[in-house]
């Protein structure tokens, strides 16, 4: 019987995300994000001695919309989660959604020699990591 090669992270995460200025207005981080898909901006540390920070949507949805505040006068920073929870591109998929259950996580960023290199959430593991899988049984 073959074995099966394993899925990594970087088999199905998503390339393409948006970095924002932790000191951005809410309002406009979502002017500028060209990558909805990935349902989060990347906080940009201040320097090398930063972490970065991740802002998902349902945290905009639940602190600015449901509690009635002013996107203009919120800043990113505010609203963030930091430091931000990274995973490794070589990451076989399987660990990666036991950390996600573990942590109560959707996404996480991949993250590779301490930069963001794409996006990984629970969509991506299942429908591209599990096609993958499927494929080769």
């Amino acid at each position: 019987m073959k074995e099966i090669e394993p899925v990594r992270v970087r088999d199905v995460m998503k390339r393409e995300f948006d970095m924002v200025d932790g000191l951005a207005t809410v309002a406009d981080a979502l002017r500028d994000m060209k990558y909805v898909s990935t349902k989060a901006l990347v906080v940009k540390r201040r320097d090398d001695d930063d972490e970065y920070g991740i802002v998902s949507l349902e945290d905009i949805a639940t602190e600015v919309l449901a509690k009635n505040r002013a996107a203009e006068r919120v800043n990113i920073y505010e609203i963030m989660d930091k430091p931000l929870v990274g995973v490794d591109p070589a990451m076989d998929i399987r660990y990666c959604a036991r950390l996600f259950e573990r942590y109560r996580l959707n996404r996480a960023a991949v993250v590779e020699n301490r930069e963001v290199i794409g996006i990984v959430s629970y969509a991506d593991i299942v429908i591209k990591g599990m096609r993958t899988l499927l494929k080769h049984k």
